[in-house]
């Protein structure tokens, strides 16, 4: 499979879709202007399932480590109350 393609910036304009389907499938562009190339789009790396199942990348049990937090209900509870107006 070919893994280099080389793309006008008319056809960036008219056929986006193909381009990004092209570097989904791992291929990486280069863009053209006036015959001379200017700018690249590659696919970005993909990251293993190790690491997004990681927990300590979660945004969930941000509270975890708050020793100073022992009842997180009620402490977010109290944070609302000021929010209360007329």
């Amino acid at each position: 499979m070919e893994t280099y393609m080389e793309v006008t910036t008319k056809q960036l304009r008219s056929q986006p879709g193909r381009i990004i389907s092209q570097v989904n499938n791992g291929q990486e562009i280069t863009i053209t202007y006036r015959g001379k190339a200017f700018a690249k789009i590659v696919p970005c790396k993909k990251e293993s399932s190790k690491q997004s199942a990681n927990p300590e990348n979660e945004l969930f049990g941000m509270w975890k480590n708050r020793d100073d937090i022992n009842d997180v209900d009620r402490y977010v509870r109290n944070i609302r109350k000021g929010r209360d107006v007329c």
